[in-house]
């Protein structure tokens, strides 16, 4: 009789490939290394994922998976509230997740930006998705008139980019800038932060700037 692998053997080995895959790269990380590092055998990986493939398939799916679940949650709230508050606290609940996965957050971000079969099947499924709803509440918040007019893409470009670049680039977070991402008060301090962007969405920014125009 086949002896079944121990309840948290596949956790030990997503852990295992979440480290190796951010120090060494994907392709720079045997399966073999990984099975030394979970401390299982090699039969195991192939047992849950078929591979080395099929094992970052399954990290980036069930990351985007939750990361999706996050925005659709507050999306559903759009319908009781001002646009420009469920916006703000669907990058409070962004934040906060990648904070909780900040590991696998830097290898998920680092490896959509490679052009593969993958991350193509991720920008189709998932990132779709995500722009789907962020850019349906910016533009209710227009048409509300709680966030100020503008090039609803590049609004998206700026949010994403605040939102990713702290878990996708770490290393230059805390070795040159001295910030620490994974202290428990980072995302609190960089919410703050992030509140003056937001404001500067707000559709009174624009009457205020247009009146100083004017005065001018």
């Amino acid at each position: 009789m086949t002896k079944q692998p121990s309840r948290d053997t596949k956790q030990k080995i997503l852990n295992a490939a979440i480290y190796l895959f951010n120090s060494k790269g994907f392709t720079g990380t045997s399966v073999r290394e990984i099975a030394n590092r979970a401390n299982v055998n090699v039969a195991h990986i192939s047992y849950y994922f078929k591979g080395k493939g099929g094992l970052l398939e399954y990290l980036v799916s069930q990351y985007y998976e939750e990361y999706i679940r996050v925005i659709e949650d507050n999306y559903a709230q759009l319908k009781y509230g001002n646009a420009h508050i469920v916006l703000s606290k669907t990058i409070l609940d962004i934040l906060n997740y990648q904070h909780e996965n900040r590991q696998l957050s830097r290898l998920v971000y680092r490896e959509v930006t490679v052009d593969s079969v993958l991350i193509r099947e991720v920008m189709t499924t998932y990132l779709t998705k995500e722009k789907y709803y962020i850019k349906a509440v910016i533009e209710q918040g227009i048409e509300e008139g709680s966030i100020r007019k503008g090039f609803v893409p590049h609004m998206i470009i700026q949010l994403r980019s605040l939102l990713h670049m702290p878990y996708l680039q770490p290393q230059y977070m805390s070795e040159v800038l001295h910030i620490q991402p994974h202290e428990a008060y980072f995302v609190h301090q960089y919410y703050k932060e992030l509140k003056i962007w937001l404001n500067s969405l707000l559709a009174e920014n624009l009457t205020l700037e247009g009146n100083l125009a004017a005065v001018r």
